[in-house]
């Protein structure tokens, strides 16, 4: 009876006690890297997404608060981002008809920096436009 108490006590050896924490914190390590990269996609895509909005509001203004004109506007914001919006004349295809007006491209470019380099996004539309006398 005394060996099979000595059993029940025994408990655990300093190899396995070691093994356990090493297996612990490879687990730990393998966790921080999924979490880090996981947030750095997230916060990558909130700034895709507040570059995204800010390019739609400028490609809005255009024949609002910017003269549908051929030129370049450009600016920042508060957060970091850089701005440009690029109006130029569209060749029209010969259709043989005349007409008033003309057709414009204007893109929008966001950039900014972040930790791996320089980020942009680039939308372009086709605007319809009087044209000056």
């Amino acid at each position: 009876m005394n060996s099979a108490v000595q059993r029940a006590q025994r408990g655990f050896s300093l190899l396995e006690v070691l093994v356990a924490f090493s297996i612990l914190a490879l687990s730990l390590g393998i966790l921080m890297q999924i979490f880090s990269r996981a947030m750095t996609a997230t916060a990558l895509g909130g700034a895709y997404h507040r570059a995204i909005t800010l390019a739609e509001s400028k490609l809005s203004l255009v024949g609002l608060e910017m003269p549908l004109e051929i030129g370049t506007e450009s600016g920042e914001t508060e957060d970091g981002f850089s701005w440009q919006v690029v109006i130029r004349d569209y060749p029209q295809p010969d259709t043989g008809w005349e007409t008033s007006s003309s057709l414009y491209e204007i893109s929008a470019q966001v950039s900014w920096e972040t930790a791996e380099g320089s980020r942009q996004v680039v939308l372009r539309t086709l605007r319809l436009g009087t044209e000056s006398p």
